[in-house]
């Protein structure tokens, strides 16, 4: 997003946060709350569907960095003649992610909710869905605009708000890329602990979770107070190593099937 004109960053996010809240509140809302009524048994599957996609959008992400593939770059930059073409690829991209990770979202909080009339979990469920909305899309919105806040610093007579300025343009492109990069190993870990999760649910190929569970308490006994720590890292490790292993499964099976893949994640 950094480079893009100020004027025309904001308005994106809000076109793609109004999408956002509408899928939340007309599809995802009702889906959830049928799944509540009639059929509660299908949450833990869902999940583990969502889990597999956050692993798969990770995992293909990886494999066209290794490949070297650039099908994704190519259509953004036959998209910038059009800035309107540019803007409507992006919105439709990222609302399309959104609504996959929203899902996820409103999934696990429904799976916490299930002891609630259906009226109080409707309202719980608004309340998740605004948040969800409000809390991303303003970070966002924040990150968007830091590098013009720090040009606009770095213009300023005062010696100290230059140097800030000048430390925020340098700063926000790293952290643009680290934040790329941390999502990444976020999604196999998320993806991978709710696979991990509904196969204990599922009582499916169990000793795959406790074998994991087993390792990483051992791992955190044997270092004593620090011992709490470990086994979280341990525990995430596998649970993205196992995010892996079945996001690169789908890895090969799209791209055996489908010609450009990348078409189904979002840069």
């Amino acid at each position: 997003m950094v480079g893009l004109a100020p004027e025309r960053e904001l308005p994106i996010i809000g076109k793609i946060a109004v999408g956002s809240l509408r899928n939340k509140l007309l599809i995802l809302l009702p889906a959830a709350l049928l799944l509540t009524a009639f059929a509660p048994f299908l949450i833990v599957p869902l999940l583990m569907i969502g889990g597999s996609y956050l692993a798969f959008e990770a995992t293909e992400k990886i494999a066209e960095l290794v490949l070297h593939d650039h099908h994704h770059e190519e259509e953004l930059v036959d998209a910038m003649a059009d800035p309107a073409d540019l803007e409507a690829m992006q919105v439709k991209g990222a609302i399309r992610t959104d609504f996959i990770l929203s899902a996820e979202i409103m999934a696990i909080a429904l799976a916490s909710l299930d002891h609630l009339s259906l009226a109080t979990t409707a309202f719980a469920l608004v309340v998740v869905a605004l948040a969800i909305t409000g809390g991303v899309y303003g970070l966002v919105a924040l990150i968007v605009k830091l590098d013009d806040i720090g040009l606009h610093l770095a213009q300023r007579s005062n010696p100290a708000s230059r140097r800030i300025g000048e430390a925020l343009v340098h700063f926000v492109p790293k952290m643009l890329t680290a934040l790329s990069l941390i999502g990444t190993g976020a999604m196999l870990w998320v993806g991978g602990g709710i696979i991990l999760h509904g196969l204990e649910e599922l009582h499916i190929l169990e000793v795959v979770p406790h074998t994991l569970h087993d390792w990483s308490e051992r791992a955190g006994e044997a270092v004593g107070l620090m011992g709490p720590v470990l086994e979280w890292f341990i525990y995430a490790v596998g649970s993205a190593i196992a995010g892996l292993i079945v996001g690169g499964i789908i890895v090969l099976a799209v791209r055996r099937f489908v010609k450009h893949p990348e078409e189904l994640i979002v840069d």
